[in-house]
């Protein structure tokens, strides 16, 4: 059991915490998991893939929807995979092209069978003559399973005009 003292006690309690996490580690934090990186960006790429043939059976396949599958999307509330596959087929496969599909700044941080993905969006598809521009900050966390790695969670949020 960690105590700490609030004054005196309270940078001591911050290291011993760092302390203890290091500790219990078991090579998460620091192993860079390089070919669990490795499927997790070719998942990534049969994603892009999918969305570029309007295939929204195989982009629906790439999440493992049920009662732990999550979703924050352009700051409304939590949903959930109804919500989330509703609007992956009815959005994203209104796309009739996709012109650029970059994601910048891209990070895959494995911790064993988790995988948190994070990076900024510059996609540009069509939906009929319409051309849109998308950009956001993205998350998505996946988890493997027995058939590969699963979305268990997104999170899309609009990047401030500074950023």
């Amino acid at each position: 059991m960690t105590k700490c003292v609030f004054y005196t006690g309270l940078w001591a309690c911050i290291l011993f915490g760092v302390q203890t996490v290091k500790a219990q580690d078991n090579g998460l934090l620091q192993n860079p998991f390089p070919e669990a990186k490795r499927e997790v960006r070719a998942v990534l790429d049969e994603i892009e893939q999918s969305v570029r043939d309007n295939d929204m059976d195989r982009l629906i396949a790439f999440h493992a929807y049920g009662p732990k599958f999550t979703e924050f999307k352009n700051g409304e509330r939590r949903s959930g995979p109804e919500q989330n596959e509703k609007f992956e087929r009815e959005f994203i496969g209104s796309f009739t092209r996709v012109d650029k599909w970059e994601w910048d700044d891209l990070k895959i941080a494995v911790f064993g069978d988790v995988a948190n993905v994070t990076f900024h969006a510059d996609f540009v598809p069509w939906i009929g003559e319409e051309k849109l521009h998308m950009t956001g900050q993205f998350t998505i966390l996946f988890v493997k399973t027995p058939a590969g790695w699963k979305i268990v969670h997104e999170h899309m949020s609009p990047i401030s005009p500074e950023g």
